[in-house]
């Protein structure tokens, strides 16, 4: 049994209606989530058909805070299934977002293949911010995760949203590139790492490319020694097969720079066991998804390219496994990044932070008028932000707000912290221009940011995303799956809303 290459789009029409549900609509409609004030008036009720019966069930509710706070069926011949649930408003994005997950989830686990929404009595704005959400939602839940189970897990039937009268128009079409990129980092994430090998990795990334027209080239270990890049050179030598390499991907639309306005760097260990300082056991689980940070940049770009964006993408993946073998590198060794920084190893399991090095260095040696890095790349990261937000660095402080912002409107929270230079102290190291890490952890994601920096030129605005929130158990805003793709949906309302792409921004 096999897995294919790339994951098949679900199809998932949507449907925006002007007008209310009638009695005979409703009699056809598989599935009718109805969302109403806390406190619905009469109006609101004679909006509704059986308007009796839905009053009736939503005061007889026990908790009227459960999403859906009633699940009924109608009197009609059909007995349509109906969840009503009561919106409070104010909620921030992030908050309508889980609301509409939780929609989407009672409307799937009921075998719904037609879900219809309305909204009597909400206000017209509130409407298109719910509209949203539950289109976000229903395809990041209909969208397919590979398996290898002989009897698979029941799909979603869902394949068709009706939404009655949602206020303004809403954007299908980049709700629809982010599900698209949001997919392929979590379907990325999700392949077992004999799936997702080095080689197979870059045979996946070679089919986007030929599908996308991006250009592509690939940096082998050879091409990288002769770049000097001992720092990625250094993880990659204790693999036992010598397919690991730097990914560069180059989308130009027509018009746009020939230099890159945006470039996207990831993170790509396709497993880490720690090298030769050990995981343990428990250590190891789930770090096949060390990719994720490459998989986040791969979405990223394929999200940007289905929306045309109007310009250039520089897309670099640092692709390799950490493993544990007689020539894997070692504490205390010392070792050349292609920049010439001279770097002593401290810890052979901060090897995201080595990769990341070399990948920062050619990607801004591109001169791009921005670089954003992703990377599941510290637990530190995690323990101060926990699974629900990730961490957030730059070295524009003018910035800081706006990667808060972009947060917050995505859905998509991040925090930032701080990049002082005084963090450089504990990194002084006696024998080479910096060391790796240390051994002590104290605010590990600080300092491996600091770290990052010295491999990005002063003169380029750099953003670093700790995904910290790359795997939540239960999901994550409107996305159902333990890992949640973390990071499209934000880099897009970073690219796009915040207007981050425009060349030479942050350089003032």
């Amino acid at each position: 049994m096999s897995i294919d290459l790339l994951p098949a789009e679900p199809r998932l029409d949507i449907h925006t209606l002007g007008t209310r549900l009638t009695r005979a609509e409703l009699a056809r409609a598989g599935y009718v989530s109805i969302v109403v004030p806390q406190n619905p008036s009469r109006a609101v009720w004679r909006a509704l058909p059986d308007a009796a019966q839905l009053a009736r069930a939503l005061r007889d509710a026990p908790d009227g805070s459960v999403v859906p706070a009633v699940a009924t069926r109608l009197a009609n011949s059909s007995r349509t299934p109906v969840g009503i649930t009561t919106y409070k408003g104010g909620e921030s994005t992030f908050e309508r977002l889980s609301f509409a997950r939780k929609l989407i989830a009672h409307a799937i686990a009921a075998g719904a293949k037609q879900f219809s929404l309305l909204m009597p009595g909400i206000a017209a704005e509130a409407r298109r911010q719910i509209g949203e959400a539950v289109v976000a939602a229903a395809l990041a839940a209909v969208y397919p995760a590979p398996t290898l189970k002989r009897e698979p897990a029941v799909t979603p039937r869902l394949r068709a949203l009706y939404l009655h009268d949602p206020g303004d128009s809403l954007p299908i079409d980049r709700l629809r590139a982010e599900a698209a990129g949001n997919g392929l980092a979590r379907w990325l994430g999700v392949l077992p790492p004999n799936t997702l090998t080095m080689s197979s990795y870059r045979a996946r990334v070679d089919a986007l490319a030929r599908r996308h027209k991006w250009e592509l080239d690939f940096l082998d270990e050879r091409a990288l020694a002769k770049r000097n890049a001992g720092a990625f050179l250094a993880v990659a030598q204790g693999n036992a097969t010598r397919d690991a390499g730097i990914v560069h991907l180059r989308y130009r639309p027509r018009g746009a720079s020939t230099r890159p306005q945006v470039a996207l760097v990831g993170k790509g260990i396709c497993f880490d066991t720690g090298g030769t300082n050990l995981k343990t056991a428990r250590g190891m689980q789930h770090m096949h998804e060390d990719m994720l940070g490459s998989a986040v940049a791969l979405g990223t770009l394929l999200a940007l390219t289905r929306l045309r964006a109007p310009f250039s993408v520089d897309c670099w993946l640092a692709i390799t496994e950490n493993r544990l073998s007689p020539s894997a590198y070692k504490p205390q060794d010392v070792v050349t990044a292609s920049n010439g920084t001279t770097i002593e190893v401290v810890h052979t399991d901060a090897e995201g932070r080595m990769a990341l090095a070399d990948t920062l260095a050619l990607a801004s040696g591109e001169k791009p008028g921005i670089v954003i890095d992703y990377a599941t790349l510290t637990g530190a990261c995690v323990n101060a932000v926990t699974e629900r937000y990730s961490g957030a660095f730059t070295n524009r402080s003018a910035l800081e707000p706006v990667l808060v912002r972009a947060g917050r409107t995505s859905g998509e929270r991040v925090w930032p912290f701080p990049l002082d230079s005084d963090f450089d102290e504990p990194l002084e190291s006696h024998i080479a221009d910096i060391k790796q890490c240390v051994i002590e952890n104290e605010g590990d994601h600080i300092l491996a940011a600091r770290f990052l920096s010295r491999f990005v030129g002063d003169d380029t605005p750099w953003i670093h995303i700790d995904l910290a929130s790359a795997r939540k158990k239960g999901g994550l805003g409107h996305v159902p799956t333990d890992v949640t793709g973390f990071g499209v949906r934000y880099s897009l309302a970073l690219l796009l809303d915040e207007r981050l792409a425009q060349d030479g921004h942050g350089r003032r």
